[in-house]
Parts: C-alpha cells; sequence; structure tokens
C-alpha cells in the first residue's frame, strides 16, 4: 500500500469510528501494516492511527477501567494469589490443596495482562486502559497507547505480546514446586499439570491463529 492508499484507508477509518460502524472494509490494519513495515512513516501516522485505535477500541470493549486503577486491581490480585499460596503451607493437606489450586488461579487472571505491562514498558510503550472484551473472553487485558506502540521496534513489540503467554504458561507448572514442598493430595497435582498442558495445548491450536503468538509471529515478521 502506498501513502496515497495509506491516507485513503484512515479517512475511511475515521469516519467509521466517528459514526461507530467499526472498522471493517476501512483497510484500516493494512494500512497499519504499510506503516510499520515503513519505520519512516512511524512518525507521520502514529498519532493519528493511535486515535483512531482507541476509539475503535471503545467501542469495541465490554468494560474498560482507567489504567491506574485496574493496575491496582491487578496488582492487588496477584498479592492476594501469593498470599493464599502462602497460607498453603500452614493449612492441612486437604485445605493446602485448595488454597494453592485457588492461588494459582488467581494469579492466572492477573499476571497475563501485568506481563505484558511490565515488558512493554521496559520497551518504552505506555498503556491506557484495562478491559474485558467480550463475554465469550473474559481474560482482563491491558490496552497499548498505539503511538508507543508503532515507535517500538518490531522485535519489542513481539516479545510484548509473548510477555503474557508465557507467564500463563509458567504459572501451573510454578506452583508444583509448593505442591511437592506441602504434599497436598495427589489431585492438586495432577490439576496444576493438566492445566499447564491445557493451556500449551490451547496456545497451539488457538493462540498462533488468533491471540498473543499470532500477534508475536506477525510483528517478528516485520523485524525481519
Amino acid at each position: 500500500m502506498d501513502q496515497a492508499g495509506i491516507e485513503q484507508a484512515l479517512e475511511s477509518a475515521e469516519s467509521a469510528v466517528a459514526s461507530s460502524t467499526g472498522l471493517a472494509g476501512t483497510g484500516f490494519w493494512k494500512a497499519v501494516g504499510a506503516v510499520k513495515a515503513n519505520p519512516e512513516l512511524v512518525e507521520k501516522y502514529a498519532d493519528r492511527i493511535a486515535t483512531i485505535d482507541r476509539r475503535a477500541f471503545e467501542a469495541w470493549a465490554l468494560i474498560t477501567v482507567p489504567f491506574a486503577v485496574g493496575t491496582s486491581v491487578m496488582g492487588s490480585g496477584t498479592i492476594f494469589g501469593l498470599v493464599l499460596v502462602w497460607m498453603a503451607y500452614s493449612a492441612g493437606s486437604t485445605a493446602a490443596g485448595l488454597l494453592l489450586l485457588a492461588g494459582t488461579a488467581v494469579t492466572l487472571v492477573t499476571t497475563h495482562g501485568l506481563a505484558h505491562l511490565v515488558v512493554g514498558r521496559v520497551f518504552g510503550m505506555r498503556f491506557t486502559h484495562w478491559f474485558i472484551g467480550t463475554v465469550t473472553r473474559p481474560q482482563p487485558g491491558v490496552k497499548v497507547d498505539y503511538a508507543t506502540y508503532l515507535a517500538a521496534p518490531a522485535r519489542s513489540r513481539a516479545w510484548m505480546h509473548a510477555a503474557g503467554a508465557i507467564v500463563t504458561k509458567a504459572i501451573p507448572f510454578l506452583a508444583l514446586g509448593p505442591a511437592l514442598v506441602i504434599s497436598v493430595p495427589w489431585w492438586t497435582t495432577t490439576l496444576l499439570i493438566a492445566v499447564g498442558i491445557a493451556q500449551i495445548v490451547t496456545d497451539v491450536v488457538w493462540s498462533t491463529t488468533s491471540s498473543d503468538w499470532k500477534k508475536f509471529r506477525r510483528e517478528m515478521r516485520f523485524a525481519a
């Protein structure tokens, strides 16, 4: 797509978000890809693309929360999950197993977006909201400011996307350490392993085509 095509796509996208009709058919994401492929265009178009992206996001997301509020909630949730794991060390066998599973579940929910956030901030990206996208995908997410996203190197963008997936896959297996030390019931260890394996399978089947790993591969192609 040449620069005239980019201009036309962005104008179409601006009209679409102004009328709340969505970005489908506007060529917006094709234009974004063209800008990513030519770093000289980033400075010219980054803010304009970010404005369109933000307006489309606000119309799409089921629930949005201000960045500072969402970060506080996710951070507090992570601490709460770790406290549940700590409590398991002094509980009886069955209670310890339940506490460990509960703590693992809480940290699974809260650390995914935090991993995106931490790695993104390291690479200079900023974030604007926490959100839940749809009823069918209730995992809390953190929304990147697209101008700072475009300004970051493609490889950095790729690893920001990968960070959440990596941490989520690691959590159940990390929980096996406490499980072995505490001597929890067999079903606790079995469930942790099952959850870990299920998430890996989900990544292979789904995330590589529609989620974090798809975005990782997309950005790595720009890096190449």
